[in-house]
């Protein structure tokens, strides 16, 4: 199937008793069974419900995965990838990734001593002098959180092909409309399915696809022993979500474009992060292993100052000041004060995120009014 038709159909079939299209909502924490060990798939919804699993074949199907695995939130599947590692591990990330990712490293995987190394660029020359034995992971987000960096995906997974550590990607940015980073050689894909999957900010969700079985049966494992699990009713919502994907994909990406043209022509912007602009560094990258270049666009003002960041952000009317991303309605944020306030503000400014820099995401709405906004925010 083509991925459009997937996102419909994908993990969905009519409820065989009424002839439901959409599936139900198993709100039910237990099963009956016919006697004692006869449960016929199904025990304790910590463990299986018939709603999650169609959304877990749905992301597994729209990945190219054989598994997926949906959670409460993005954080508790990376905090899943994580419980594979023990003391003395080592994991291999870029400086400029979530703060909350950021967040969860070093204050609850580092303190039980797990080795972080966080490089500036996730290519072959920075990650193969860092790979030994004790290497467990490799964690990369493309685009990256909050600078839009692009790692070439086919380049790690081969320095990768005869090493032992996972190669995971956290594919929330690009969605698997952009980018399947498992064609390209990833082990694993991370969603934080609240975003762009789910697409309405209505959900709070996580999910991993992957095609190892083995892989997969350890990541079924913590989640039903952990039970950090995704409720029946946000299922639910993300698979209807899901089947406009692709619409307001294509809407996003093409007022993300028109919106990143505009910044970086703008006489009080310093700089504009955007993949699909020719002039950066990341467009031939982006280009060869993206369809398109996503709905996120970041930018720094000449002014460096958080008061003019302050005062762009309570100019703007349409654009709402937001944490969170991927709606179809545009959000836009200060890293700095909000989703990169976890991590500290020399490590931050190390890592390129100024004080004045503003991350938005691009919602669906006529780009004319969003433009006009724009302008009178900055004027």
């Amino acid at each position: 199937m083509k991925f459009a038709t997937k996102t419909i159909h994908s993990g969905v079939e009519a409820d065989p008793t009424t002839g439901a299209i959409m599936p139900p909502i198993y709100q039910t924490s237990t099963y009956k069974q016919e006697g004692a060990g006869n449960h016929k798939g199904f025990e304790y919804a910590r463990g299986k419900n018939p709603t999650r699993l169609n959304l877990e074949a749905c992301i597994a199907s729209l990945e190219n995965a054989k598994y997926g695995a949906c959670f409460a939130s993005g954080m508790a599947a990376i905090d899943t990838l994580l419980k594979l590692c023990s003391p003395g591990d080592e994991v291999i990330t870029s400086a400029d990734l979530y703060g909350g990712t950021y967040r969860l490293f070093e204050t609850l995987y580092a303190e039980r001593g797990i080795k972080f190394h966080y490089v500036s660029e996730i290519d072959s020359n920075k990650v193969k002098p860092l790979l030994n034995s004790k290497t467990k992971l490799v964690w990369v987000e493309t685009p990256s959180n909050p600078l839009l960096k692009i790692t070439d995906i086919k380049a790690i997974a081969e320095i990768l092909r005869d090493h032992s550590a996972i190669f995971a990607v956290d594919n929330t940015f690009a969605t698997p409309y952009l980018q399947k980073p498992l064609d390209l050689g990833a082990d694993v894909v991370m969603h934080s399915a609240t975003k762009y999957l789910c697409g309405h900010s209505d959900v709070i969700m996580g999910a991993l696809a992957m095609n190892d079985e083995g892989f997969a049966k350890e990541i079924y494992h913590i989640q039903n022993s952990c039970g950090a699990i995704s409720g029946p009713q946000d299922c639910f919502l993300a698979l209807r979500g899901i089947k406009t994907l692709h619409l307001r994909m294509q809407r996003h990406c093409e007022n993300a474009k028109t919106i990143a043209e505009y910044l970086s022509g703008h006489k009080k912007i310093d700089r504009t992060f955007f993949p699909g602009l020719e002039n950066s560094k990341y467009h031939f990258v982006a280009r060869s292993q993206m369809a398109d270049f996503g709905g996120m666009v970041s930018f720094c003002l000449k002014n460096n100052s958080l008061s003019a960041a302050h005062g762009v952000l309570e100019k703007l009317r349409l654009f709402t000041l937001a944490e969170s991303l991927g709606g179809v309605e545009s959000l836009i944020g200060h890293p700095a004060s909000m989703s990169h306030a976890s991590i500290p503000q020399i490590l931050r400014k190390k890592m390129g995120i100024s004080d004045s820099l503003i991350r938005i995401s691009v919602g669906v709405e006529d780009v004319e009014d969003l433009l006009l906004d724009l302008a009178i925010a900055l004027d």
